[in-house]
């Protein structure tokens, strides 16, 4: 520890998303408000700000409201108002039937809300905290989270730089940070590798439900202008996915002519040889979502786990030393499928707790006061609301889980007097290959569907190549001793990225790990039946560049 550089900041955020950067500006606003001097520090594993922010879509604006009333005369990148908003359900690879508005839970409607890129309004944020003195520092991962000596979070261990691939160090090595706080706010997004530590060193998620997750695949198409229909919202239900997976699909007119389309599988599927990745290119090729299509250049990709347990899975989200927030706690409100709007209020109620204690004389190590402020607060109120919604459609299924929800959302408010709760993770639903039949995938056309790599190429995705490997096996032997006989090794065909394969050599299988691939989607971590999987930082900046996800 003593050849590491220390820096010391009051506050200190780890992971520069809507909530981490809402946290940010927050705290700033109040210590001007009240001229206090607060030292604020952000860090960021992406090479820039939004390089790493993968999203639909469609935001409801309220806490950036709240955050910065003005935001419209501050050019926030909200341009494109919902103006058509349609639900559809595939009943094949042809039929479909538009739902009427009644149909569908209120808590789906989309009126008011914009269609953006989340990683544009996470740029936006970040002038702004950096306006209001936030130091912003993109391209440093947090590898570690530092204690005090009673066991307290007192800050993080950024990223050695300079490792090689076997641990050596390398001609000009640098040793990571320690970049200490008198509160540290963990805001990873779903899945964050230090969030995932302290849940377990903490006893955060005691006798919660267990976190459930989606796979989220989005593509951004540039369309002729003449196809461009800018404000149009388009959800899906049903086929590709049918019996075999939970979740749905999605398309929206961006503005510059441009379309994003995206599929979200539900990641406690039982069928081992599924693909998310082919099945969503055999969803883009649905007339309903083709007609779209026509004539237009596909020109980004990307993938993202999601936190969809909503309110049963919510952990406790203090701990001595710190919070954790936004999609690192599982904030999304599944009723809505969104969570930006969620993950920067609960940055800002953070923000807030965290000042409070700042400006005492003898401040708690563990603010739980702000678990209160959550639930008390209308996000609480929307996930208290929205408790049943992934629980039921678990149970039931698609259709009929979607009309318990539209009773309980439309006629019920989110009332009715039942509380379902999935036990199951993930992981542990998966089932034996010889129990399942593969699903036939056609060879992909390179009009609408595409094969991984060069998927992955348009993720800019880039690692240094001799490093540690940054997704890390607790056995190196499960793979093939285990997962392969009885799952035919299922992680060739969950990540959506090619990241991993079995191969031949000397009539031996070989698992492959291919990490250059990686576009930090961290599906992995999440559904190996094995849970023998831990995704890690990779040295800073590494991974993928999205330009306007």
């Amino acid at each position: 520890m003593s050849d590491r550089e220390v820096m010391e900041f009051d506050v200190l955020i780890v992971g520069g998303g809507p909530a981490g950067l809402s946290a940010a500006c927050r705290i700033m606003q109040k210590a001007q408000d009240e001229e206090k001097e607060i030292s604020v520090c952000l860090v960021e594993k992406g090479s820039e700000i939004g390089a790493h922010i993968l999203s639909g879509a469609v935001v409801d604006s309220k806490a950036l409201a709240e955050l910065f009333p003005e935001w419209q005369e501050m050019d926030a990148p909200l341009n494109t108002k919902v103006n058509v908003d349609e639900l559809h359900w595939l009943g094949s690879e042809s039929a479909s039937k538009k739902f009427s508005n009644w149909m569908i839970p209120k808590t789906l409607h989309n009126d008011g809300n914009y269609i953006i890129s989340l990683g544009n309004l996470c740029r936006w944020l970040a002038e702004q905290a950096e306006s209001l003195g936030v130091e912003v520092f993109p391209g440093f991962s947090a590898a570690h989270v530092a204690y005090d000596d009673k066991g307290n979070v007192e800050g993080v261990i950024t990223g050695d730089m300079g490792l090689a691939a076997d641990g050596s160090e390398k001609d000009g090595f640098m040793p990571g940070m320690l970049l200490k706080a008198k509160y540290t706010i963990f805001s990873e997004g779903c899945r964050g590798h230090l969030g995932k530590e302290l849940l377990a060193r903490f006893e955060l998620d005691k006798d919660k439900a267990p976190q459930h997750y989606g796979l989220g695949i989005k593509e951004l198409w540039d369309v002729p202008e003449s196809q461009s229909k800018p404000g149009t919202v388009i959800h899906t239900a049903g086929w590709p996915l049918g019996n075999e997976a939970g979740g749905g699909g999605f398309l929206y007119h961006l503005e510059s002519n441009q379309v994003v389309v995206g599929l979200i599988v539900d990641l406690n599927y039982k069928n081992p040889y599924l693909s998310p990745y082919e099945e969503f290119q055999k969803y883009k090729h649905h007339p309903v979502i083709s007609e779209h299509l026509k004539g237009a250049k596909r020109v980004s990709y990307g993938a993202r786990a999601i936190a969809k347990g909503g309110w049963a899975s919510l952990p406790k989200m203090s701990f001595p030393g710190g919070l954790l927030i936004g999609c690192d706690a599982g904030t999304l409100n599944p009723a809505k499928i969104k969570g930006t709007h969620t993950a920067m209020k609960s940055g800002m109620l953070a923000a807030e707790s965290i000042y409070d204690a700042l400006q005492s004389e003898a401040p708690a190590a563990d603010l739980v006061q702000f678990n209160d402020a959550m639930r008390n607060s209308w996000l609480g109120k929307e996930l208290q609301q929205a408790r049943n919604f992934v629980p039921v459609m678990h149970k039931f299924g698609t259709f009929w889980g979607g009309a318990y929800n539209w009773l309980d959302q439309n006629v019920f408010s989110g009332g009715l007097p039942f509380t379902f709760n999935d036990m199951t993770p993930d992981y542990a639903c998966m089932e034996l290959a010889e129990k399942h039949v593969a699903p036939k995938y056609k060879k992909p056309d390179g009009l609408l569907s595409f094969d991984k790599l060069s998927s992955v190429f348009l993720s800019n995705t880039n690692h240094e190549e001799n490093q540690p490997c940054h997704l890390q096996l607790k056995d190196a032997a499960i793979p093939i001793q285990s997962n392969l006989p009885k799952y035919n090794e299922p992680a060739q065909r969950y990540c959506p990225a090619g990241v991993y394969e079995v191969v031949e050599s000397n009539n031996e299988s070989i698992f492959q790990i291919n990490s250059q691939n990686c576009i930090h989607c961290k599906t992995c971590d999440i559904k190996d039946p094995a849970q023998n999987i831990t995704w890690v930082t990779p040295e800073g900046s590494g991974g993928p560049n999205y330009p306007n996800m």
